[in-house]
């Protein structure tokens, strides 16, 4: 098995751990890749599935024999690799004046990357006929660990630190949906801008496209380097099944946010987020991918991974062959059009830890 499949298999089908690697990064709950934990693979770090049912079911499983440096991967009772998990970084010992930890503030995410969800509530969450059935942003502040609104003063400063102490190379904000018709873009780029008053880090945002698109070029003018805006679904029926209140922003309006956005912050310097495996078909994600490649968006294509405790933790991942044949035709969409994630400011695509769309750009 090469790693590009080894990779594949394991976000598809998790890690069991018979026992918790001691000082390093992972957590339930939560924005982005929830329930998972960092693994280092033949020099690539990936966000692997470790919390979740499948992962309890894996034919992949991790011995700590070695020590913690130097862990075994087995499959099944077969010795395949060696792997290891990324330490905590230092940044995380540290709290802010007032006594918050900086790791409530913004997290380690694989090795380099800076994240943060800069309001940790969202418009849609609390009511079923709105919120999307996969998310979890709520849960891990419902848990105390983290805060609903980070101040840009405090990302600034945790920001500074997690450079200076441990090498950080770029930073991802999000935030959940307010009330607003800015959709947070508003309140990102006043973080945004305190961070670059700071520390010279390469940033992207992450919200849904706001009403009016003059925000793109006030997100830039704040000191924003690259922009996702994440369809998760591209088909409006499974859109409208899964995320009914984030649906109601049509398909159509994304993509006029996206040809609006790309010549503010470049070709290949806006993305989105495409979650297979929660009910798109193959020809309907490749289709997408396609049309947003050809806008100079990258479509970051990622397998879905049910997160415990929320409506559709019992949904089943896709299989690592139905991701291996999207990766394939995916990544030679990329290569046709010479788009490739290290060409990336910042951001998921950038990072790449939560998907192996990376490794078939060619």
């Amino acid at each position: 098995m090469n790693k590009q499949e080894l990779i594949t298999a394991l976000q598809s089908k998790g890690l069991r751990l018979a026992e918790q690697p001691t000082g390093t990064t992972g957590r339930k709950g939560g924005a982005g890749p929830s329930d998972h934990r960092a693994v280092t693979i033949a020099d690539t770090t990936v966000m692997v599935p470790i919390y979740t049912e499948a992962a309890a079911r894996s034919p992949y499983s991790a011995s700590l024999d070695t020590g913690p440096e130097q862990i075994t991967l087995y499959q099944e009772d077969e010795a395949i690799a060696p792997i290891s998990f990324p330490q905590a970084p230092r940044f995380y010992g540290l709290e802010t004046a007032d006594g918050i930890p900086y790791w409530k503030i913004a997290l380690l995410h694989s090795r380099d990357v800076l994240a943060t969800t800069v309001l940790q509530t969202c418009r849609r969450y609390r009511d079923e006929a709105t919120m999307c059935q996969f998310c979890a942003i709520e849960r891990s502040l419902e848990a105390d660990r983290t805060i609903a609104r980070k101040t840009p003063a405090q990302l600034a400063e945790v920001a500074e630190a997690a450079v200076r102490l441990d090498g950080i190379q770029q930073m991802v904000m999000t935030s959940g949906t307010p009330h607003t018709s800015d959709r947070g873009a508003a309140y990102l780029a006043e973080c945004a801008r305190a961070v670059k008053q700071r520390v010279d880090l390469p940033i992207q945002v992450q919200c849904e496209p706001p009403d009016d698109f003059v925000w793109f070029e006030r997100l830039r003018d704040a000191g924003v380097d690259s922009l996702g805006m994440h369809l998760e679904a591209i088909t409006p029926a499974v859109r409208a099944q899964i995320m009914p209140g984030k649906a109601e922003v049509p398909v159509e309006f994304y993509f006029q946010a996206f040809e609006a956005a790309v010549p503010v912050f470049g070709w290949g310097q806006v993305s989105t987020y495409l979650l297979a495996g929660l009910g798109d078909s193959l020809e309907a994600l490749v289709a997408g991918c396609d049309r947003l490649i050809q806008l100079g968006v990258y479509p970051f294509v990622v397998p879905f991974v049910p997160i415990t405790g929320t409506p559709l933790e019992h949904h089943p991942a896709p299989s690592s062959d139905f991701m291996f044949t999207l990766y394939q035709q995916v990544g030679a969409l990329l290569q046709r059009a010479g788009m490739h994630s290290a060409q990336i400011k910042a951001g998921c695509a950038k990072c790449g830890a939560c998907s192996a769309l990376s490794t078939f750009e060619g």
